[in-house]
């Protein structure tokens, strides 16, 4: 846990330089971990719907891949970008080792942005409980979940996201557009079931 003097100076540091500092003293990889952590546990638990423990195990995994590689990292891209894809593979990998989807436990935020626009869907959305969004976003396609995830849950721009997967922006759009489109007919079909 940080002080409160710690975490004003993890404030006011941009991510380059808190990389610069852990490379010259291991000591201050603690707040890259401070700055990131409940972020990515966010992120793992929604993309690949894991308990909190074992979204808990993935993100020590990326934090131990991305201190070991911190060396690595090459300052021309953003260091969100670069901890996000490190996240994303172990999460992959994660789900390689099981061979399945683990259902957890974890909260979900309320995909009201998804929808844009005055329409049925808004107002359905709008009223849809955790649980019920979590059923519907485990219904798409990883790939289309994981784009919405990253850019309405986690506030990521196109090109971050791009970064992320190692996609085009064009392709980030698309996946976009589609997931949206896949999201409203799952609430057509499913909604009134759930």
């Amino acid at each position: 846990m940080l002080s409160k003097k710690e975490i004003k100076k993890n404030i006011e540091y941009t991510d380059i330089e808190i990389v610069e500092m852990t490379l010259k003293d291991l000591n201050s990889y603690k707040y890259i971990i401070d700055r990131y952590e409940s972020k990515l546990l966010r992120y793992i638990q929604r993309v690949i719907f894991v308990s909190k423990e074992d979204a808990e195990d993935i993100l020590q995994e990326v934090f131990i891949k991305a201190y070991r590689n911190l060396n690595g990292y090459d300052s021309k891209y953003s260091f969100s970008s670069w901890i996000y894809r490190i996240a994303h593979n172990e999460a992959i990998s994660f789900l390689r080792k099981k061979k399945k989807v683990i259902e957890g436990n974890g909260d979900i935020e309320i995909f009201e942005r998804i929808s844009s626009g005055e329409d049925i869907e808004d107002d359905f959305i709008s009223e849809l409980k955790r649980k019920e969004v979590r059923g519907l976003l485990s219904k798409l396609d990883p790939k289309y979940r994981e784009v919405l995830i990253l850019r309405y849950f986690e506030d990521m721009e196109y090109n971050e996201i791009s970064d992320i997967l190692h996609t085009s922006i064009g392709n980030v759009s698309s996946l976009i557009n589609r997931g949206k489109s896949k999201f409203k007919m799952l609430i057509e079909r499913y909604g009134k079931n759930i």
